[in-house]
């Protein structure tokens, strides 16, 4: 596990490994890789997803080279989105990839304003199943609905079914994405996954640092792929500033928590 500090403090990946068209190719297993924030694409037999990539046009500064811009993606089956902020819907990388993606899947809200961009976004309820190739989705519960305590954002009041995880049933193994969430009794009653891709923000609106322990160590052999850190040059936004480091000294097993650098693939076999 590779993690750095830079000047301001916060707890950085190593640097960035480019996606090339290999990446996306027919392969023997299930790759996972990490994008940066909680962009994830998983590589499944030659079944291409991607969920809640941000590649471009967000309006922070970041702290990382993005692993492929959305010109440069060859072939995607679907494309995945937890929820409607930014950081996670992307519109702009959503409408970048129009031409090679042609499955766009959301809870229902969200699944109307991607539709409202011209896509076809195809809205799921919490709890429900669909697939995209070699690989088998079922939304499950999250708690993010944050935005109904700002006056910024409340535009309409948000309801818990409008964000999501997703658990991914691969040839190879189980894949789990809580999402953005407070911790859920449901969270902690799930199957035991092989990954979980894990959000360990200690803010109130996410996990928090404690909850993440809880959660990790409810699932002792699963491996944690550590998302929503390292990414955003916000070194006072709690939402993105957990170090992987300090997860690792506090689970049980911790050789399971990987940091990856943006890019990198982890290798999901039988």
């Amino acid at each position: 596990m590779k993690v750095y500090k830079n000047k301001k403090g916060q707890a950085i990946p190593a640097s960035t490994i480019p996606l090339t068209e290999k990446d996306f190719a027919k392969i023997d297993n299930t790759a996972v890789y990490w994008l940066g924030n909680a962009s994830i694409f998983i590589n499944s037999h030659g079944t291409n997803i991607m969920i809640d990539p941000l590649l471009e046009g967000f309006d922070m500064d970041l702290l990382i080279e993005m692993p492929i811009l959305p010109k440069d993606i060859p072939a995607l089956d679907a494309l995945l989105i937890t929820h409607d902020d930014n950081d996670h819907f992307s519109r702009p990388t959503c409408k970048d990839v129009k031409n090679i993606c042609t499955e766009y899947h959301a809870p229902q809200f969200v699944a109307g304003l991607i539709r409202d961009e011209g896509l076809n976004g195809i809205g799921h309820d919490i709890g429900e199943t669909f697939s995209v190739g070699e690989m088998k989705f079922t939304l499950t519960p999250a708690e993010h609905n944050w935005k109904n305590e700002s006056k910024k954002h409340h535009w309409r009041d948000y309801k818990l079914e409008d964000y999501c995880g997703f658990w991914i049933e691969t040839p190879d193994g189980k894949i789990w994405l809580p999402g953005d969430s407070r911790l859920l009794k449901e969270h902690l009653e799930m199957p035991q996954p092989d990954i979980i891709l894990l959000d360990f923000a200690d803010n109130s609106w996410h996990i928090t640092f404690d909850g993440a322990v809880k959660l990790a160590n409810t699932y002792p052999n699963a491996d944690l792929i550590c998302i929503h850190w390292g990414s955003v040059d916000a070194p006072n936004m709690n939402t993105f500033n957990g170090d992987p480091e300090k997860l690792a000294a506090a689970v049980i097993n911790p050789e399971r928590v990987h940091a990856l650098a943006p890019g990198e693939k982890f290798i999901l076999k039988k």
